[in-house]
């Protein structure tokens, strides 16, 4: 049974990582021009700055022989970096590899302490140094994990120091000048070393974790049981020794599996959104492109997605910062989760009836139109149940975003002692069409509904002509179902930003099949406002 047990739990595995590792169409795509890359770099060498000013060098200490003089012992102690200057800087983008950022005529200024001894002769004394014409390279490696994180690393880097000035003060300080050309040499290669192991710790420590704060690539481990699915099995990183790292979690089936699972970003109580990668970055001469994921999904169910995303390439327009492309199918994932989640259903009684419209939702008024009524149920409330027997599919051309939703809506009678009666069953459809903005890192919109058609499905109250309800049900859709609609539509959905990250100078385009953003960007540190 244990062998039977694990056999399965290798086949859950294997397909977690063919799932999460099939190459697809993206739903959405990001893409930052060499504009957004250069302000990325602003930001980021004033952090750098900060960091390489915190460096903490190691001590130094040797023998040198001096003419005339014999063997000297030095140490060299108390390093402290006053000052890191990074006054020349560029970043590049680097085809089918990453970025390049490049470094020149960086200059630092530090103090120290030094001790001397010649036989038995000490002394101590304080210096200063000066560190000029330093060039530092950068390359940096971008991809995704087999679960879709965004990764980033330090592939290679170099620092070369041009020039290195001590001035050493103290009683026996003019020793230290004879031979400051072997201390400066120690302390270019210390400086060097120490100095692309500061950027690489910074893109580990720092650069990474910031990747990770993009709505819809946190990730953990489902089912109540928290940590890294990753850590848990490296071989979803590796490939390699699936079984040992199975025996070793312990983990149940269902943990197993959950595994896969994106902690996603969660937008309502009904509704989630995955923005996990489907293949790793993109660097071109002129732009890095991002794909993802770009699929709604229910927090009750994830089920799959009946459709595939179609091909998405972005227009080659490079005059803002960054770019966004949501395909159709984006957006039809959205229709399809709120379907699936139970969303797509409204309840309309006289209760909700706004105080302006003339009419209650009873009986007594639909009887004019269905005299049936009256008779059968006379002033009874009444209440009508919408909902979309599938769910919508929404298209996006050069015109602008619409849909043709079928919607049902079953009319009851509400009765004091029983369950509601079934009166008629009315089929709606018409043309939708939608607004798109962007607002506090949020897509937005709003609907329009254009003239709805609709037919008799069913009735238990005898024939009518349903024409005659036109205006009752305009109303409700537009005075009701359209203000609801529009209200969650108000709230918007994340658009995958890290943090503190704003958008400004939005252009919203309509292309065949997707929607095009573009804007530009400004880091919000923390603290301001």
């Amino acid at each position: 049974m244990g062998v039977q047990k694990l056999a399965v739990a290798c086949s859950l595995l294997a397909l977690c990582l063919a799932t999460t590792g099939a190459t697809t169409n993206p739903g959405f795509v990001v893409r930052i021009t060499q504009a957004g890359l250069d302000y990325a770099h602003q930001q980021a060498i004033k952090f750098l700055e900060q960091e390489l000013g915190q460096l903490k060098l190691q001590d130094i200490s040797g023998d040198f022989r001096v003419l005339r003089v014999g063997r000297v012992h030095y140490e060299i102690s108390r390093l402290y970096l006053r000052s890191f200057q990074l006054p020349h800087s560029s970043i590049s983008l680097v085809p089918s590899v990453g970025l390049q950022v490049s470094i020149s005529n960086a200059f630092a200024e530090l103090d120290g302490h030094w001790r001397v001894k010649i036989y038995f002769i000490r002394d101590h004394g304080s210096f200063e140094l000066k560190v000029e014409n330093v060039y530092i390279k950068i390359s940096l490696q971008l991809g995704s994990d087999a679960l879709g994180k965004p990764t980033v690393d330090t592939s290679a880097c170099s620092a070369h120091v041009s020039r290195v000035r001590v001035h050493f003060s103290g009683k026996l300080g003019w020793l230290y000048n004879l031979f400051h050309g072997a201390v400066e040499s120690r302390f270019r290669k210390l400086l060097e070393k120490q100095v692309c192991e500061s950027v690489a710790k910074s893109v580990r420590g720092k650069l990474q974790p910031y990747l990770q704060t993009l709505p819809g690539t946190r990730w953990g481990l489902l089912g109540g049981v928290r940590g890294s699915s990753s850590s848990c099995f490296p071989a979803l990183r590796t490939g390699l020794n699936l079984v040992p790292t199975i025996l070793r979690c312990h983990l149940p089936l269902a943990h197993l599996f959950a595994s896969c699972s994106p902690v996603t970003a969660k937008i309502d109580a009904r509704t989630g959104i995955d923005y996990s990668l489907v293949a790793s970055p993109t660097a071109t001469a002129q732009s890095l492109d991002v794909d993802l994921k770009g699929e709604f999904f229910s927090l009750a169910h994830r089920s799959a997605v009946p459709f595939s995303p179609l091909p998405l390439a972005l227009p080659p327009d490079h005059s803002h910062m960054v770019y966004f492309g949501a395909s159709s199918y984006f957006f039809s994932t959205a229709a399809f989760a709120y379907h699936a989640s139970g969303a797509l259903v409204f309840d309309i009684t006289d209760a909700v009836i706004p105080k302006g419209v003339e009419f209650h939702l009873n009986t007594t008024t639909f009887s004019a139109f269905i005299p049936q009524l009256e008779k059968m149920y006379p002033n009874t409330p009444m209440k009508f149940r919408l909902s979309a027997p599938s769910a919508p599919f929404l298209s996006i051309g050069p015109q602008g975003l619409s849909l043709q939703p079928v919607v049902d809506v079953q009319a009851y009678a509400i009765l004091p002692s029983s369950s509601p009666a079934p009166l008629f069953l009315l089929s709606l459809t018409g043309n939708v069409s939608a607004v798109i903005d962007v607002r506090s890192g949020h897509l937005v919109g709003s609907l329009n509904v254009g003239r709805i058609k609709f037919t008799l499905k069913q009735t238990n109250v005898g024939t009518f002509q349903v024409r005659q309800l036109q205006s009752l049900v305009n109303t409700i859709a537009s005075s009701i179902l359209l203000p609801r609609l529009n209200e969650r539509l108000d709230q918007g959905f994340p658009l995958p930003l890290p943090d503190r990250i704003q958008l400004s100078k939005i252009l919203v385009r309509f292309h065949q099949n997707f929607l095009l953003l573009g804007a530009d960007v400004r880091y919000q540190p923390r603290g301001r406002r």
